[in-house]
């Protein structure tokens, strides 16, 4: 549960269980999990949020990706989509919708998936996103919670996309900055939740991943924190390990640092002991907020590296450790 999480407002709630509910809104994980019989779950995921770029298409395919990312994250493979989209029907065209529909399709035909209708209204403000069902062995979800003592933490995707969109909205990025942001960003987390899915890693406990989650909206601290509060573990991140964005760095020494960021600092650093000083731009990093960030293992260090090989050292990096110590507590070195 992070800063502003809808986990906040259902606390204190009785929720309908049920046995076949595998994973509900009780926990911090990315989806729901419902088993229907002894081979197949379903796992249900909605997602949507206001524009980050100008393009539509752009916009179209992060968001797809955003939302599609939910079931890779629990292990899943992505099988329906639905649409929705809030439209301000007087201060746009009609294309400017089509484009963005379009985007969002792309990714779910990238996918696999299929779309198969959707909602929309009228609205002041432009929204769009993905309710997606996916499935999935009951035996091989993936949740935030199993780390243990001796896994690695292993990151898919680079991280600065909070920091590079402040940038790009100040009119302080180039072109070049904001195309190599959307490519991150619409790059689906397909390839690497298909590989540790494979037979090698899901029925290998030697290889296999003891939990996942993406990075999105909490930061890469603040899903660390998850995992290791769920899992009831330490982590240690190596700073200087992070795959970082060109020019992320520069303009956090510039304080180019999106408000999500200070909001994730406040509610997350009560769970960090870091090494490095507060002006290091390393530090601010790790609570810049992601869009359609990458995947987040704890494996064991065989998997890792079997992990690494087959994805690319360009794809897929070991970011720390797990450790055992105090639930949630998360240490940051150089």
């Amino acid at each position: 549960m992070g800063p502003g999480d809808l986990g906040q407002i259902l606390c204190g709630l009785e929720l309908p269980s049920h046995p076949d509910l595998i994973v509900g809104s009780q926990t911090s994980d990315d989806a729901g999990v419902y088993r229907l019989n002894e081979t197949t779950a379903l796992i249900q995921t909605v997602d949507f949020f206001t524009p980050i770029v100008d393009d539509p298409y752009a916009f179209g395919m992060i968001t797809a990706a955003n939302a599609l990312s939910d079931v890779y994250a629990m292990g899943g493979k992505p099988l329906l989509c639905m649409n929705i989209l809030a439209c301000p029907v007087n201060t746009m065209e009609k294309q400017v919708f089509r484009e963005i529909i379009e985007g969002g399709l792309a990714k779910i035909k990238e996918a696999g998936a299929l779309l198969v209708g959707g909602h929309s209204i009228e609205d002041t403000e432009l929204k769009y996103g993905l309710s997606v069902t996916g499935t999935v062995h009951p035996d091989h979800i993936l949740l935030n919670a199993g780390a243990v003592p001796g896994d690695v933490l292993v990151l898919t995707k680079p991280l600065g996309t909070g920091i590079l969109s402040t940038a790009l909205k100040g009119g302080l990025a180039a072109a070049d900055t904001e195309k190599q942001m959307v490519e991150v960003m619409a790059t689906l987390n397909k390839v690497a939740a298909e590989r540790v899915s494979k037979p090698d890693f899901a029925e290998n406990p030697d290889l296999a991943p003891h939990c996942c989650t993406d990075i999105t909206g909490f930061g890469l601290l603040g899903h660390l924190h998850e995992i290791a509060e769920a899992s009831e573990v330490s982590l240690r991140v190596q700073a200087g390990a992070l795959p970082v964005l060109p020019g992320v760095l520069d303009f956090i020494d510039m304080g180019i640092i999106p408000e999500g960021a200070y909001t994730n600092k406040k509610f997350y650093q009560k769970w960090l002991v870091s090494t490095l000083a507060e002006d290091n731009p390393l530090f601010m990093l790790g609570f810049d907020p992601q869009t359609s960030g990458g995947l987040l293992f704890a494996m064991p260090p065989a998997g890792a590296a079997r992990l690494l090989a087959a994805l690319g050292n360009d794809k897929a990096w070991i970011i720390g450790e797990v450790l055992s110590g105090k639930a949630g507590i998360i240490t940051v070195v150089p």
